[in-house]
Order: C-alpha cells, then structure tokens, then sequence
C-alpha cells in the first residue's frame, strides 16, 4: 500500500548521521541546543499586520455605502453629517478590529491547551512533552491514538497501521514496520512502535504541503448563525427596496438629485444591520470565554449553538460516568498457580511506560506483592499492544533459556485459546458472576514455546466505580430535557449495573441487537421454515427432531452469514425505523464498536434529535465528527480532540451540563438580538419610506439617522453579557416565531410614530421640530424594544431582569439621546418640556407594545395547538 513499495530507510545510519543514542535518546542539554538550531516542532502562521486587519474593514459592501455616503457629505459640504458618518465608521471598525483582536488571543489560549504531547525519550527514560519541543534526533513511542508529531523512521517494535489519508489520499490505513517513514500528522490506528524524528516543523511532510493545503479561513456556520445571517439579507433587500421606491419618487418630484442620494445612503447604512456580524460574533465569544472557565474549550464556535439544541447525550461510561482508576479485588486462579504468578505473567504482558488504565492496578499490586525485582529477571522480546479488534495483548518473553508467550485480555478470548470447552464454561460463569457485581475481568494465560495452546492462570476483577457527581448531574441532564444513553464496550451485565446506580434506565441492549441478525430476524425464520419443508421433500421418513437439528444448523449458518454479508442498501432501509425505535427506547448499549457509535448517532439524527457524543479515543473520532456536538472528554487523545467540537479539560459530566446551560443562555440572547433587529428595521425604515412617499416629508435629518445608528449600534453589544433564563428544554431556531413576533412589535411601532406624527402635524409644530421630536421618540423607543425581546415570551417585568451591563449603556444612550435633543446638538433644540413628553408617550408606547407582543404569543400558541 503506497508507502510500503518504496525502499526502506537504514535507520541504523540515520540514528548515527543524527548523532542520536537510541537506547538513551537525548540529553536535556542537547535538545536545547537542538531547539536553537532548528526552532520549534510547529508550523508558523503568517499573521495579519495591524495596518493589514484595519483596511480589511475599510473594504466591502457595508463600508463601502458608508464611504459613499461620507463622500457625498464632503461634496455637499455638509460637514457635520461628514463628522458623524466618518465616527460611525470609525466606531464599526474599531469595535471589529477589537473583537478579532480578542479571538485571536483566544486562540492562541486554546492552542496551549490543546497542545499535542509526545512520549520522548530523554536521558534514558521516557517523558512526556509538549510535542512543538521536539528536534530531528529525539527518540519517540507513537502508539494507538497518537498524532505523528514529527516526520519519523520507524526503528523498534513489529509494525503500526497509520491512517494518513488527509495527507497521502490513500482511504485505508498502511501498515508500517521498522525502516518505514511515518508523516506528521498521521494518526496511529493499530499497534505500537518506537521512532527517530528525522525533520520537523516546515521540513516535514506536512510541512512542506502547508500552502497546497486549503485550510478554510471561515468557521463552519451553524444552523442558527445561518439562520440570523438570513434574516441579515432579508433586512438589506427590504431596504435597498424601499430606497429604490424612494429615488423613483423623489425623480418624479424633481427633488435635488445630489441630496435625495446621500440622505437614501444614510438611511440605508442607518436601517441594515451594521452591527449584525459584530453582536453575533461577540455573543458567541464570551459564551466560549464563560465555557472555558468552566473547564470547557470550544474548538467551533457554531458548536455553542448546536449544543444549546442537544436532545440526546450518548455518554461513555468509561472515565466519564466512572472514575477510571480500576482496582483489583480477590483474583480467581487456575490450575495450581498462585496469586504472585497471576499478577507477575499480567505484568510481563503490559507495558509500566504506556500508563493504560486497566494495567496500572496491575502494576500496583506488583509493588504490594514486592514482585518488582522479579520482573527484572524477564526480557519481553516482543510486545503486541491491545487491539479493539483482538481485545488482548500479547507478549513474547525469555528468562534465561526458557521462552514463553503470556496474553492478557478479553476473558472469553483468552479461554478460547486454552482449547479447553469445561474450562471456557466454568471462565464464563465466574465471569458473569463478576459482572453482576459491576466488575471487569481480565484473562491471564501462558504457553511455553513449543506449546499449541495456553494455559488458563486466572482472572483479575477489576471495578472501575461511578463518578461521586455522575448520579446528580444526570439528574441535572434529564431536567433539561436531554435522554442520557450510555454507549460502552464492556459487557451488558456491568453496563446494567452502573446504569442502574446511576439511573440511567435498565433498558440496556447489546449491539447485537442493532447489527446484521437484529435487523434480519425474519430472514432467520424464513429459513427455518424452508428449510424444514426442503428436508422433509428430500428427507420423507425423516423424524420432528432430525428436521429441527437440520433447521437449528441452516438459521445458524444464515445468522452467520449474515454477519459477514454486505446487505443492499435499500433491505436495511426497510428496517430502517423500527431500528430507530429501538435506539430511541434505549438508555444505552453494550459491546459496542467503533461503527455501532457511527450508526446509533447516524440513525437518532435521522429521526430529528440533536445529538451530542462523548468520546476519548482514536476509534471515536469519527463519532465525535459525525455528532452534532462532539465532546472529547478530559484525557482524550490528539485524534478525538482534533476531531470534536468541544474538548473537556475537567473529568466527569458535570462540564457538559456547565456548557449546555451556557449555551442555550447564549442561544436567548442572539434570539432576543435577531427579534430587537427586525423589529427596529421595520420600524423605522418603514416610518422613514412611508413618511416620504405618502406625506413629502423628511421625518428626520441625514444626521439624525446616523446619530439613532451610532447610539443604537454601540450599546448592543453588551446583550452578549445580559441575563438571560435557562430553557428547561433543548432549543431550536423557529423563524415563523420570530418573524411573527418581531413583525408585530414592528408595525406597533409604526403606526405609534404616525400618530405621534399625525398629533404634532395637526398642532402646526414646524417642520425643524418634528424632526427632533421623531428622533427623540425613535431612539428612546429603540432600547425599550429591546426590553421587550429579551424577556420573550413573558411581560417584561418579570424575572431575569436586564443586566448591569446591559442595562446602564442602553439607558445611557437614551439619556444621551435626550440631551442632544433637549439642547439642539446637532438638531434644533426642543427643551426639557416636548422631551418629557416624549418620554411619557414612549412609556406609554413601550407598556402598549408589551401587551401586543403576549397577543402575538398567544395567536401563535393557538395557531400551533390547531397544527
């Protein structure tokens, strides 16, 4: 397979042109003065410079119509109205430019969090390393579920199977072996092998194929930033419509060509949303800021969204639920072996150095028993480390002239390799037995060289207990609206177990149940029925229990077949939903394999659920990629970490539930944002357009639209930091809602300003103070708007109430607002007396408006009862 036809490295002569020991590895002193002279293991990302970022923001559709709208200020020789365009502009870019400044400094946060570790060898002893540290020379162990770190010649161990498709193309891993190059970047997906790094940095592979590698330079947007970005464009078209209508109308009118242009431009800048991009680019920061305080680091923004809308938490058991530190209990031997050979043959069949859960307890019992000198005396020759598919590990060892192999693993692998059935039955019944009690077993056994088959040593319990939060934050979970499924390998009598002191559920299904022979059981039968008839047509004399011996060997050999078969796509689609129904009345699944997750995600995804996954290997990482929120919990490898959304540097469930409230508390305020938004624009772009179609008046000056922008677009921001109330179940984006409720307090609005308008023009107010009076009335209004919004489907003195710093910029504005107005900055002066009337009738306005939104509520909620 691609790389294995090309010559094999002497590695032997890279080791000494590298001037590297590989016994010992480096020295601490020289891979420092390795590191001067190479740099660090990392590819250097070509930043932005300062002048580059800020004329980025000086350039596209939105700048561009403020610049044009500046320009024809300066050629009119309004130069207030340039003043205030060119702040507004200036304000736009610098609270972006702030904003990216902010991201990129959590990126680089979260890149030291994340940084990939290298097991390295340094003064004869393995440590563990930030991976940018390595140097070509450095001795290294790759094993299942690492990232390569480094381009590498493989020089120790039988052989590794390495996907590295997103390098070469190839869609299957290669199998690799002493003299083989590994490339950085690849992921180790069976077996284990030492190596010497050869290049690093931009002298890699990977390195050097950097500018050929397209790295896409937007985040992947999620159904709700999609969803916002919509109603984004929906509000520009409108605009741009209704200031098209405006320039036909006013050329019918022969009005000064020069002046309608520049005062549609800035109604235009004034009435899109500025600002849009901006609050949902900040909302979605400080919710990955509060995330991770909270032991939580989002690798895609857009992942907060789809976490807030999780409805399924298919959880690992394993160091998720439980604690991960097995412990032994009293061993059950075998044959006349003793506790000390059970637990000497388990330990000559790991490795101390890997730090595997399973085998820790193995060697802590070595150092009680006081058997650490007598391993000393055993050479492991060869070492073939734990394959998923295999479930063992094997060993090959010599103690002086005797040669042995010992295995450990899968009790019921194992004692199939002792070709002995009394002794397989008697293995699984204590092993059942064992499981009942929510303990794993592990198989131990050895043959002598010349030796067909093992002999059995025994069986080590092993208990791995629930996390002392597990029970209350599953509680936690189900409170929220979400089904906890427990998806683990372990069989389904210790799944049980934990599932019911969790109470998760008892409903626990072995995977079988979802494969081949679950999905086919009619098949089954069909030949059970055939091939009754067919042996009774060929057999006629033949008696009821030759026929049932015949029919029990033909389902077996179907079943067994069918195992193996690729079935037509379209005959598991026929069974496609009573599978669903299956998986959605688990509470979880046992003896479950990489693809079993795949599927249980695929198929909960199918039936509508958003569906989060916990995961930590390297097998899980294409779960945790087809989740809609894949969380690689607190230890996980460099592969599921690469591959999830969220990455959990704290153990247990708890952080989940942390960032499942945190996002839908996010998730309300864009809700909040999006409606404020429509509202305000049909608001005020309507009021503005009909004002001048219908009555020939200019309700507000060119100035005045960019001032309402300026104040309403500044102190928005902060709705990233406003209190906001919890769902009590997942979240979804529903548009009708949103434009029903937002149309309705849009045209309240509206037609409040005509008779605002209507009031003051009966009372012959000159036309320099109308325009004051609007501006005041449309800015104060705008804020309370959002008052409105962001309690949602409550009247708004009800609880959360605004935060501080929400709260104290918004009524700032409208207190600033008023002075302009009071005091004639920028516009005619009013005075204190029209400004407190304005007040009052926005009041009035404001509690109006809160009643018509509860109507829109409630015709909505009896729309949907009638649906």
């Amino acid at each position: 397979m691609g790389d294995n036809k090309k010559e094999k490295k002497d590695w032997k002569k890279i080791a000494s042109d590298l001037k590297s020991d590989v016994e010992k590895g480096l020295s601490e002193k020289e891979s420092k003065v390795r590191l001067e002279k190479y740099g660090f293991n990392e590819i250097p990302e070509k930043e932005e410079s300062i002048f580059q970022r800020i004329i980025k923001r000086l350039w596209g559709p939105i700048p561009w119509m403020i610049e044009i709208a500046a320009i024809l200020s300066a050629v009119a020789k309004k130069w207030d109205d340039f003043t205030i365009i060119v702040i507004l502009l200036l304000v736009n870019v610098i609270i972006d430019f702030a904003q990216e400044a902010k991201a990129l400094s959590a990126l680089k946060v979260l890149k030291n969090t994340l940084a990939k570790k290298a097991l390295v060898k340094r003064n004869g002893k393995f440590v563990e390393i930030e991976a940018k540290f390595l140097v070509p020379g450095d001795i290294i162990k790759l094993k299942i579920g690492d990232v390569v770190p480094a381009d590498v010649v493989l020089i120790g161990g039988e052989f590794v199977q390495i996907d590295q498709a997103a390098l070469t193309g190839e869609s299957l891993p290669v199998h690799k072996s002493v003299g083989d190059i590994a490339y950085s970047n690849s992921v180790i997906k069976v077996g284990e092998m030492e190596a010497i790094v050869t290049e690093t940095a931009m002298n890699t592979y990977f390195g050097k194929s950097a500018s050929l590698v397209i790295k896409a330079g937007k985040e992947q947007k999620s159904h709700f930033q999609k969803a916002v970005l919509k109603i984004g464009n929906w509000l520009i078209m409108l605009t741009i419509c209704l200031a098209i209508i405006l320039i036909i109308v006013s050329l019918f009118r022969h009005d000064p060509i020069m002046e309608v242009l520049r005062f549609i431009l800035v109604l235009v800048v004034a009435s899109i949303p500025v600002a849009m991009p901006a609050v949902l680019s900040v909302t979605m920061a400080i919710g990955a800021i509060n995330l991770a305080k909270k032991q939580a680091i989002v690798s895609r923004l857009a992942a907060i969204e789809e976490i807030a809308g999780v409805s399924v938490l298919c959880s690992d058991k394993t160091g998720t639920l439980t604690q991960n530190k097995m412990s032994t209990a009293d061993p059950v031997l075998f044959h006349d072996f003793t506790e000390q050979d059970l637990y000497l043959y388990a330990a000559l069949a790991s490795k101390k150095e890997n730090k595997d859960p399973i085998e820790i307890p193995i060697f802590e019992k070595i150092d009680k028993l006081k058997l650490k000198d007598k391993i000393t005396e055993f050479t492991q020759e060869k070492f073939t480390p734990f394959d998923p598919v295999i479930k063992r590990t094997v060993a090959d060892i010599q103690n002086h002239s005797e040669k042995f192999t010992v295995t450990k693993g899968a009790p019921q692998i194992i004692a199939s390799l002792c070709e002995d059935e009394k002794l397989e039955k008697e293995i699984h019944q204590k092993v059942y037995e064992f499981a009942k009690k929510g303990y794993r077993t592990i198989g131990v056994a050895k043959k002598n060289e010349k030796e067909k088959s093992f002999d059995f040593i025994g069986l080590i319990p092993l208990f791995d207990p629930p996390r002392t939060d597990s029970k209350s934050t599953i509680a936690k979970a189900k409170k929220l609206g979400l089904q906890v499924k427990m998806i683990t390998g372990d069989n389904q009598a210790i799944a049980k177990e934990i599932a019911s002191l969790l109470n998760i559920g008892e409903n626990i299904l072995d995977t079988q149940e979802l494969r081949h022979e679950g999905a086919n059981k009619e098949l089954s039968i069909l030949a059970e029925v055939i091939g009754g008839a067919l042996y009774k047509k060929l057999a006629p004399k033949s008696t009821e229990q030759e026929i049932k011996h015949f029919q029990d060997d033909l389902v077996e050999e179907v079943v067994k077949e069918l195992k193996e078969a690729n079935l037509p796509h379209g005959h598991i689609r026929k069974h496609e939903s009573q599978i669903i129904e299956t998986i959605e009345n688990a509470d979880g699944f046992s003896q479950v394999f990489p693809e079993d997750k795949y599927f249980i995600i695929d198929e909960l995804q199918k039936a509508d659920y958003i569906v989060a996954m916990t995961g930590d290997g390297v097998n899980d990482a294409p779960a945790l990629k087809k989740a809609d929120a894949g969380i690689a919990v607190s230890g996980a490898t460099d592969a599921a970490r690469a591959a999830a959304d969220v990455v959990l540097i704290a153990p247990g469930l708890s952080v989940i539930i942390n960032a499942i409230t945190e996002a839908r508390l996010v998730f309300e305020r864009m809700k909040s944002y999006a409606t404020f938004r429509i509202s305000e624009t049909i608001r005020v772009i309507l009021f503005m357009s009909l004002s001048i179609i219908v009555f020939n008046f200019y309700p507000l000056t060119a100035i005045m639209i960019i001032l309402l922008a300026l104040l309403n677009d500044i102190p928005i921001m902060m709705i990233a930091y406003d209190n906001a109330e919890t769902s009590k179940k997942p979240v979804r984006w529903n548009m009708r809602e949103v434009m029903l409720v937002a149309a309705a307090v849009g045209f309240a609005g509206l037609i409040e300003s005509f008779i605002l308008f209507y009031y003051l023009e009966e009372h012959h107010f000159p036309e320099h103070i109308i325009q004051t009076l609007m501006f005041l009335k449309l800015s104060v209004d705008g804020h309370s708007t959002l008052y409105l919004t962001r309690t949602w489907d409550k009247h708004f003195w009800k609880k959360p109430y605004p935060s501080p710093k929400l709260f104290i910029p918004t009524f700032s504005t409208q207190i600033l607002a008023t002075f302009f107005a009071a005091y004639g900055l920028l516009m005619p002066a009013i005075g204190w007396k029209y400004a407190g009337f304005i007040w009052a009738y926005a009041v009035v306005c404001f509690t109006v408006n809160n009643f018509v939104k509860m109507g829109a509520f409630k015709l909505l909620r009896r729309k949907t009862k009638k649906l």
